[in-house]
Order: structure tokens, then sequence, then C-alpha cells
């Protein structure tokens, strides 16, 4: 008879046992909340930052590549670039094992005007 009543105390209605169903999620709700502002979405940014990055490679920049080679970009193609790691030493590299830029191309600069002197140079 000892089993029975020790199986039976519920408190009558078994309600008890029932209660906190959306309760108990909410901790479970938190956590994921949580992993997506520290993992996730940093993660999703870090990604999308890389992928310009790659999408706005032009000549003459200069790379470093997962690998670990440093260059000079002197062609690209649709998925591969042509960089220059030595003079005259050209290697073909994926796209997509670019890690870092180092250096932009500077832009093209128009011929700098010399400005000429108005005084007589010594003459006098």
């Amino acid at each position: 008879m000892n089993i029975a009543y020790a199986m039976g105390g519920m408190g009558g209605d078994g309600a008890a046992g029932g209660s906190g169903g959306f309760a108990s999620f909410i901790p479970l709700i938190l956590m994921f909340v949580i992993f997506y502002f520290l993992l996730i979405r940093p993660q999703q940014k870090k990604t999308k930052e890389h992928r310009q990055m790659i999408d706005n490679l032009k000549t003459g920049d200069r790379i470093i590549t997962s690998g670990g080679l440093h260059g000079r970009i002197t062609g690209i193609s649709e998925s591969a670039l042509t960089v220059e790691i030595a003079e005259k030493v050209r290697v073909k590299v994926n796209r997509a094992s670019v890690t870092a830029l180092m250096q932009t191309s500077p832009p093209a600069a128009a011929p700098k005007k010399v400005k000429k002197d108005k005084t007589d140079n010594g003459k006098a």
C-alpha cells in the first residue's frame, strides 16, 4: 500500500506536473537570442565585409592570401586572380583565398604642373 500512496501525492488534481510549459522554454529562447547577438550576427557581418572586399579588388591592389602569399594583383578574371609575388613571378590564385587587402592601388594622378619662378634668376 505504500507505493500507491507515493504515486498519488500530486496534490489531488494532477495539474501541478503540467504547469510551466511555456516557462520552461524561456531560458532556451534567451540562450538563442544571446548566441545570435554574440556569435551569429558578427560572423554574418564579417562574411559580408569579406565578400565586398573580394568583389572590389582591382589591378594594382596589394593582397595577402590564405596561404600567406603577399603580392600585387596584375590580372583579374571571374574566379581567379593573377598575383605578382616577385619581379616577373606570377601565380594564379582563387579569389576566395584572398584574406586581406594590404593596400589599394593609388588612383591615377594627373601630371603635376611645374610652376615657373618669376624671378630674374640672377640677371642684374
